[in-house]
């Protein structure tokens, strides 16, 4: 208080809290500062002065071919996962930072006019995204060079019916989505972040993007003295009756003090507490009698960072699968940003960020939709023109190689015994490469040897992962891909620890890593494909 008052006195604000001094380096790069760009109210922990999240400027570009080196991007997938609290927010931000880059806005239903050297982008239901660029080479039948990934994470969703009262407190109904590590949402500071659909006074709706940053919500554990065996038995929550947030006391008060006294109690608004729909209205500067509908997630609210005692790691949620997500948009976006970068480029290279993969991936929006393949069947034919021969899709498909980048299991020093003896990923040496003879994963021994020989050109380590044969394996977009129409596919992820908890882990390194692999992809992949020879 005592600072904060000399500040004042001195008419200058008083430092944040969470950003160091001006003299303090950061390991990032020595250009890595928060602008004024877009400011956002961050709550006030006691942890001062430890780097949280940087509001950095424009990256200035490297030129590879100069021998320049690829920047780090740490600081920038901070921001990224600040912004991306669900779904629709890691998409509108994808939205934000492509238009910037000069992509241009495609709609899906509207026809297409596209041309070699152009930059494409559209995106559906605001939670899937699919990006791509036009080689100036590009000529019928090439193919298509593709990173996929998912925008969802394992959370907590509002219940259609949220309002839900017990023993004098507020709750907050919800249902699991994914496979969480749900004792981890207990005593941790939540709030509610998605979507909400609005109504304007000239009868048209609209969707908009919410996201209250404040601590709203809560679940608390049982105090220990009235649960005497949980260490010893373990945590075991009843999902539907003990994983309810609380938001509020004293029910007959906090409905009174709501400014919506005059909801019907068969209202549709009398789903959700009122209390609930203030706090939105706030945020979207919006009447109660404006709010339609909702999709809301359940949310951490606190930031991610760096942490570890040489801030190697970064500590955050969501990194499964906002991480590889990033680093795929950002590889993108760089290798087509410098003049020259497409001017010997034949292929198409494409990034797709889908939704639901935690789910199955079957909707509108998720991988098992046939998104990708029409969006690739349109910009044939549109690119085709009057040039349109036999089988131009099919051939490009032939041609088309697409590495599904989801996280990987990094290995865990506490159970190194969960782990294959020969395949134990660790944390800053990587891409790990991910293998099963069941096909749980499309790798194959082809995509494999395509997609480290893209490592080996340009130098950078790359590791390999085979899950017990005693233990169940998990999957991704890969096989569903693969197997829509046969595109040759890699399964690959980086490094990570807490895979699926509240609050994830990956090293510093491997994200910067990740970001030059997948460059590399967009920039060698054309040329070392051409020395593989095996159906001929």
């Amino acid at each position: 208080m005592a600072l904060s008052r000399l500040h004042l006195l001195l008419n200058k604000p008083p430092p944040h809290p969470f950003l160091p001094p001006s003299s303090f380096f950061s390991p990032l790069s020595s250009s890595f500062h928060v602008s004024s760009r877009r400011p956002r109210p961050i709550p006030r922990f006691s942890f001062a002065r430890r780097l949280l999240c940087s509001k950095s400027d424009p990256p200035t570009q490297s030129d590879p071919r100069r021998g320049e080196p690829a920047p780090s991007i740490v600081g920038d997938l901070l921001d990224y996962l600040n912004e991306s609290w669900t779904q629709f927010h890691a998409t509108a931000e994808a939205k934000r930072q492509l238009i910037e880059a000069g992509f241009h806005l495609l709609n899906e239903n509207d026809e297409w006019d596209l041309r070699p050297g152009g930059r494409y982008f559209f995106t559906r239901n605001m939670s899937c995204l699919v990006a791509f660029v036009v080689g100036e080479r590009y000529s019928v039948g090439s193919g298509f060079h593709v990173i996929a990934a998912h925008t969802d994470s394992p959370c907590l969703k509002l219940k259609p019916r949220s309002a839900s009262s017990k023993s004098g407190f507020l709750m907050v109904n919800v249902q699991t989505y994914g496979g969480g590590l749900w004792h981890t949402w207990f005593d941790r500071d939540l709030s509610v972040a998605g979507r909400v659909i609005l109504k304007d006074g000239h009868g048209s709706f609209s969707h908009k993007l919410v996201k209250v940053r404040r601590p709203l919500l809560r679940v608390p554990t049982l105090a220990i003295h009235l649960d005497r065996t949980v260490n010893t038995e373990g945590f075991k929550p009843n999902l539907e009756t003990q994983l309810l947030p609380l938001i509020a006391t004293k029910i007959e008060d906090a409905e009174m003090k709501s400014e919506d006294k005059k909801i019907a109690p068969s209202s549709s608004k009398s789903a959700h507490h009122s209390l609930l729909l203030q706090v939105l209205c706030e945020e979207l500067s919006c009447d109660v009698s404006d709010i339609m509908g909702m999709e809301l997630n359940v949310c951490d609210t606190q930031p991610s960072c760096l942490g570890g005692g040489n801030n190697e790691f970064i500590f955050s949620g969501r990194l499964d699968n906002l991480a590889s997500s990033y680093c795929a948009l950002r590889a993108l976006i760089d290798t087509c940003r410098l003049p020259g970068d497409l001017a010997n480029e034949q292929a198409i290279r494409m990034v797709a960020l889908f939704d639901n993969e935690e789910v199955g991936s079957n909707s509108m929006q998720g991988a098992g939709a046939p998104t990708i393949f029409q969006a690739m069947r349109r910009i044939v034919d549109c690119l085709a023109q009057e040039r349109f021969r036999e089988g131009s899709f099919e051939r490009a498909l032939r041609s088309s190689f697409l590495v599904s980048a989801d996280m990987a299991h990094g290995l865990h020093p506490n159970f190194p015994d969960k782990y294959e003896e020969h395949h134990r990923p660790a944390l800053q040496k990587g891409v790990v490469i991910k293998h099963n003879a069941n096909q749980r994963y499309a790798t194959s021994s082809l995509t494999a040897f395509l997609f480290k020989e893209v490592a080996n050109v340009h130098n950078l380590p790359v590791q390999e992962f085979v899950v017990r044969n005693d233990m169940g394996c998990g999957s991704t977009i890969g096989p569903i891909l693969a197997s829509g129409v046969g595109i040759r596919t890699v399964d690959c992820g980086i490094p990570q620890l807490s895979m699926h908890s509240v609050r994830e882990i990956c090293g510093k390194d491997d994200i910067d890593i990740a970001y030059k692999h997948f460059m590399a992809f967009f920039q060698s992949f054309s040329d070392i494909d051409k020395k593989l020879s095996v159906d001929f």
